[in-house]
């Protein structure tokens, strides 16, 4: 018997029964504060899974992927702010305090919520494109690409900190009122505004996990292990590389969008580096080959931060450093792993029918 870890049928098993779990919580949690918690968890894992796909599968440790959430998060925060603005009133606040006396051609098109909606996605989703496009076609790889996206998220943290006129500088921007979509404003700490994360959180894993079991995902694998041997058989590299780097920025420019409509507010901190850096100790801890242990250790770390970070105040860095150094040095892929060993010491001590059924034979002599 095989092991059950590596089993498609018990892994689309595990992925039901787990978005079966999470359904249920809106409907057994009355706290609105709570579910709105759990709702940011929710973002917090499509940010793990991103990096599962693109770190995990393909190979690409990815510093930078603040900038697809950052850059979905204000244009999330932009359509918003829009919607709160009147025709006698068409300049935000921050904006009149900074002396612009006119509403700026970046912020026209969010006017229209459709139009904001779909820039909020459509332009970081081609951000990754082009950048990673001009990345691997030079062959940038490895440590050397995961520095050109830090330095590239330093870049954005930076043209945003300053252009205060136009994206409210370090006060960031906060949206007065909730997102409102064909008429219906979404409370952000409704169970509708939950629904909605799942709803995104449950596409993106099922979407991602049919890209790895495709042919498209075995390629894209294989580079990950040897990139030249791949290279030599005619496959194209760099557009693999770039694609399922788009993807995953397409996945973080969702989540940015969500987080947005969870907590009305965005600022500079969504672009920092360490914000950066911690979605990949989450996927690195859950287990960065697993979709699922990625999301799983967002999950982790979130909810002991949330509850421990409090009480241990500066101390909590310490222990999420030393957690992480101990999962790196003794789990290098994660917590999953530690399921996959238990499945296969299982799948060893349960003997197969074939064997039970041969038990009493006597064995056969060597030729």
């Amino acid at each position: 018997m095989g092991n059950l870890y590596h089993n498609k049928t018990a892994q689309w098993i595990a992925y039901g029964v787990f978005f079966a779990v999470l359904a249920i919580i809106p409907l057994t949690v009355d706290d609105s504060f709570l579910l709105n918690q759990f709702a940011t968890y929710g973002v917090y894992g499509m940010l793990a899974l991103s990096i599962s796909l693109c770190w995990g599968f393909g190979g690409i440790l990815n510093l930078g992927q603040g900038i697809a959430f950052g850059l979905g998060a204000y244009g999330m925060a932009m359509t918003m702010q829009m919607q709160s603005q009147t025709e006698s009133n068409p300049i935000p606040p921050f904006m009149l305090n900074n002396s612009l006396d006119h509403l700026p051609m970046l912020w026209q098109p969010f006017q229209s919520t459709g139009t904001g909606m779909v820039l909020a996605i459509a332009a970081p989703t081609l951000f990754c494109a082009v950048f990673g496009g001009i990345m691997f076609r030079a062959r940038v790889s490895g440590p050397f690409f995961a520095i050109m996206t830090l330095a590239m998220l330093s870049a954005f943290y930076t043209i945003i900190l300053d252009r205060q006129a136009y994206t409210g500088g370090v006060n960031g921007l906060t949206p007065p009122s909730a997102f409102q979509f064909a008429g219906v404003e979404i409370d952000p700490y409704s169970p509708t505004a939950y629904w909605v994360v799942f709803c995104f959180l449950m596409g993106a894993t099922v979407v991602a996990k049919l890209i790895t079991q495709s042919s498209f995902g075995l390629v894209t694998q294989a580079i990950r292990n040897d990139a030249e041997r791949v290279r030599f058989l005619g496959y194209s590299v760099a557009g693999y590389e770039t694609v399922i780097y788009t993807i995953s920025g397409l996945i973080a420019a969702i989540a940015g969008c969500c987080w947005v409509m969870l907590v009305q507010y965005v600022s500079p901190a969504q672009l920092d580096v360490s914000f950066s850096l911690s979605m990949v100790i989450w996927a690195a801890i859950g287990g960065r080959l697993s979709l699922l242990g990625s999301i799983f250790g967002a999950f982790l770390i979130q909810g002991a931060q949330s509850y421990l970070g409090d009480t241990f105040l500066a101390t909590w860095l310490l222990i999420l450093g030393g957690f992480f150094i101990l999962v790196v040095r003794f789990l290098p892929n994660g917590l999953a792993s530690l399921l996959e060993s238990g499945l296969g010491l299982l799948a060893t001590k349960r003997p197969s029918p074939a064997a039970q059924s041969n038990g009493d034979a006597k064995p056969m002599p060597a030729e």
